[in-house]
This record gives C-alpha cells, structure tokens and sequence, in this order.
C-alpha cells in the first residue's frame, strides 16, 4: 500500500511538471503559413505629377473711368455679354469748384482780350482799305484776331470739361461715358448707381466700374514645385481635372513657364499656365478650381510589378522568389519609373519567375 501511493505520488510530481512543458512547446510552435505567388507582367507605366491651380481668363479687363464723379447710370450686370464700345455706365461730373473758378476766369480773360482785338483789327482794316497802313501792319493784327479767337475756344472748351466732362467741339462720345475695350463677358460690377468714381491717373489707379473677359480663350494657372520644373517643357499636353465638373477631363497644353521662382511655405515653386481646350456643351466659369495631371515620363510595354511586392534592404530593393514549392530566395533587381501603383523593372526578374506575397 506504501509503495503504491509512493508510485502514485511520483506519478503526479512528474505530471505536475511535464504538462506545462508539454503544452507551452505546442503553443511556441508556429503554424505552417503558405504563401501565394504572382508574376510579372508586360504594361505601360507612367509617372505624373498633379498641380493644384484654378482656370482664368487670359484677358481680364478692369474698366476704369477717365473722369471723376459719381455713377449715374449702370447698363450692365454680371454675366451679360458685351462688346468693343458697348455701354457700360454713365458719370456725372462733379467739378472741383477750384478749378472750376480757374476755368471760368481764363475764359472771361479770353473773351475780353478778343472783343479788344476784334476792335483794333476792324481799325486796321479800315485804314487799310484807305492805303493808310501798310500790308504787313494788316496782317499781324489778323494773325492776333485768329490767335484770340483760338484761345477763347481753347479756355471754353477747358470750361465745358471741367463742367460736363466733354469739350464742345468733341466729334466722339464723352468720357462720363464709360465703354467696353474688349468684347467679352461682365464678371463683375462692383459699384452701384450712386457711388463716387475716382478717374484713373499717375497716383491712383482708379475706381473699377466693371471687370470684363473673354471667357472664349481660358487658361489653367498653378505652381508646380522646383524639383519638377525642369522636367516639363512649353507645348507639353496636360489633362485638366474642374472639380465643378465631374467626369470631364479638359485637354490644355503648357505655354508658359515662369524663370523665376516664388517662396511659399519653404517650397520654391514655380508658375505655369496651359491654354484650355473649351468643351462646347459645358459652359467654363473664371475661378474654377482645378487639378492638373502633367505626363512626366512614360515606358511603354516594360516588366513592371506591383511596388508593394518590393523589399528593401539598405539601399539595394529585392524580392522574394520561389525555388522549389514554398521555398524563396532574395532577388535583388534594378528598378526603373513607378506611377505610385505599379514599377518598372530594368534588371533581375523574368516574366515566368515566381514572386512571393508577403502577408503583412
């Protein structure tokens, strides 16, 4: 009875200690993974770019008066088409009471020097009609006569500005008239009837009336970044994404590139702008927002794979690729271009090698 619980207790110590053991290495153990595999393929890739800018009128006019004072008629409204000479606002003057005065006092001086003139010609010419004076003395007081006459016209006409804005003897419209310079289409008309104008001058540019465009010939206008720049050329096509117009692309090829560079946030950044390439049926407002795909480079038919097949080591970008079932080896390859999806593959791998997928 002794020996039997001596062997039943020996029995139990060492199952005390064995079971834990036992069941901690099956736990350790991992399970056996199969990997899959694909392989690569013969595609085109093609590395772009996208720049973020808005699409403009490459013709935006702001009228500006020529005279100052205060908006008494408005004929137009935003949206509305115009063209060259088209009405757009009528000013009514206000004159500086200063110049007023000036204007005023050179012209009663005129008529006064004329009516003085006018009565030594009429002398004159009596004694010259009589042989009491020579020609000469003739004809120098009616070259003074003309040149009076002249000078009450000129300060008249000086007056009539000051006072209506227009000269007297004005064969064209007046400038209180304000007209379109460009057949176009009214973006804007930031006054009302009412409003006091300032007239464009060496000082100050002068009160916009109106911002007119041509909405016929468009233009994309972005930054691009400087270590893109250099691989984009005048006449390259782009592909012009409006957010306001969903599933349209808009062709546009580049025509200019600016040689100067502007900070902004850190980034050195460059302006580009693309003329458009209108679509009819849709109509294009100035300011959309828009995003351009720019083709940087492209390899047409090459072995590309997927990129996230790529493991790095270092410097150096291998694979994993199948010897025997569910064996791999490294293969280091030479890469070329990626389109963020798929990367070109220059060395290192044929089409019916077989490449690990990693499960991660």
């Amino acid at each position: 009875m002794e020996k039997t619980l001596k062997y039943l207790g020996i029995s139990f110590i060492i199952l005390i200690f064995i079971v834990p053991i036992l069941y901690l290495s099956t736990k350790s153990k991992k399970r056996f993974e199969i990997y899959s595999t694909t392989n690569a393929v013969i595609t085109n890739v093609v590395k772009k770019t996208t720049v973020t800018g808005s699409v403009i009128p490459r013709k935006e006019i702001q009228i500006v008066p020529q005279v100052s004072g205060i908006i008494e008629n408005i004929y137009v409204e935003a949206g509305q088409e115009i063209k060259k000479g088209d009405l757009i606002a009528k000013i009514k003057i206000i004159p500086n009471m200063l110049q007023l005065s000036e204007a005023e006092s050179r012209f009663e001086k005129a008529k006064l020097m004329l009516d003085d003139i006018q009565r030594k010609f009429d002398q004159q010419e009596v004694l010259f009609n009589k042989k009491v004076i020579p020609e000469n003395d003739y004809f120098q007081s009616k070259i003074s006569l003309e040149n009076a006459k002249v000078e009450r016209n000129v300060a008249e006409n000086n007056l009539q500005l000051i006072k209506e804005g227009v000269a007297k003897n004005a064969l064209v419209a007046t400038n209180t008239l304000i007209r379109s310079t460009i057949n176009g289409t009214i973006l804007d008309v930031p006054v009302k009837e009412g409003n006091s104008v300032i007239e464009t001058n060496t000082f100050n540019a002068g009160t916009t009336i109106a911002t007119v465009a041509d909405l016929n010939d468009m233009i994309f206008k972005g930054m691009i970044d400087e270590t893109e720049v250099g691989k984009i050329n005048k006449g390259m096509p782009i592909k012009l994404i409006i957010g306001a117009i969903e599933g349209v692309k808009y062709d546009a090829i580049i025509d200019y590139i600016s040689p100067k560079g502007v900070e902004v946030y850190g980034s050195i950044l460059f302006e580009i702008r693309a003329k458009v390439k209108l679509a009819n049926k849709f109509f294009m407002r100035a300011g959309y927002s828009t995003n351009a795909e720019i083709e940087m480079e492209r390899k047409d038919s090459v072995i590309a794979i997927n990129e996230s097949l790529l493991q790095y080591d270092n410097d150096s970008t291998f694979v994993e690729i199948e010897t025997a079932p569910q064996n791999f080896r490294k293969r280091y390859l030479k890469v070329g271009i990626s389109d963020g999806v798929k990367i070109e593959i220059l060395g290192g791998l044929k089409l019916e090698d077989k490449i690990k997928i990693s499960s991660k």
